[in-house]
């Protein structure tokens, strides 16, 4: 273990052999890190978190805080990060809020700079966050999700599989596959640049967007544009998992480009 000699570490802590620890790191309870992870200068890590293989954490970020939550008293809870995951300078995650929750990272994250992830949050693989990102809590989001710089979640939002929300857009309303976002839960289109780079082929690219036409076109009742699209032959498994989180929304997905933004 590469533990540098200004680094606190507690005697609670479990961590493998095979971790290096940075200049002035404090490790402070019950934390646990798995061989291959880097933790830099000025880390704060605490809690009863739990930090998995070949992580990157970069100066000054603080991981498993007590959630920002009037309702947290102290129990126990937790933060769950992955594998191979990179999180950049001042990033901050916080562990659950109700006993025995938790907020949960998945593997292959890129998390920028000043990134923030709310208490109870749980994000799938492949995701960015970029600069100054904001999560609130009980956020999820799907696999291969780009949120660009200062964008900003609202608590209890989902965001599919392969999203894209533009820099200093914010929803309130899931977000859902596929979708490129902006302004106020805006659907622009299709994130077909991520799709590519992703492996989809221009076959299912061409479903997808067929599907959006029919679900997010001007002045069309969207309840009706689903029933249609469940009707018709377009329904590849890309448009059904589509469909399937439109219908299984709480929150209401975000608009199309001519709808109200209210």
């Amino acid at each position: 273990m590469k533990i540098h000699p200004s680094a606190i570490i507690d005697t609670k802590a479990e961590i493998d052999s095979d971790v290096e620890i940075g200049p002035y790191a404090v490790i402070e309870g019950p934390v646990k890190i798995k061989r291959g992870t880097r933790v830099m200068a000025h880390v704060y890590i605490t809690g009863w978190t739990e930090i998995g293989e070949d992580n990157e954490i970069h100066p000054g970020a603080v991981l498993g805080d007590a959630p920002q939550d009037k309702a947290y008293g102290g129990e126990e809870t937790y933060l769950r990060i992955g594998a191979k995951n990179i999180l950049r300078e001042h990033v901050q995650i916080h562990r659950g809020t109700a006993a025995g929750s938790a907020t949960i990272i998945g593997n292959n994250n890129f998390l920028m700079a000043t990134a923030h992830v709310g208490h109870n949050c749980r994000l799938g693989d492949n995701i960015v966050l970029a600069n100054g990102a904001l999560l609130g809590g009980y956020v999820e989001i799907g696999d291969f999700v780009f949120i660009s710089g200062h964008c900003v979640v609202h608590q209890f939002v989902k965001i599919g599989g392969y999203a894209l929300m533009r820099g200093l857009s914010g929803t309130s309303r899931d977000v859902p596959p596929f979708a490129v976002i902006d302004w106020q839960h805006t659907v622009r289109g299709v994130n077909v640049v991520g799709l590519k780079r992703a492996g989809f082929d221009d076959k299912r690219i061409r479903a997808i967007r067929e599907a959006f036409r029919i679900l997010f076109r001007k002045g069309r009742n969207l309840a009706l544009a689903v029933k249609e699209l469940e009707e018709s032959s377009r329904v590849t498994h890309d448009v059904s998992t589509l469909l399937d989180f439109i219908k299984n929304s709480k929150r209401g997905v975000c608009f199309g480009a001519s709808e109200s933004r209210s």
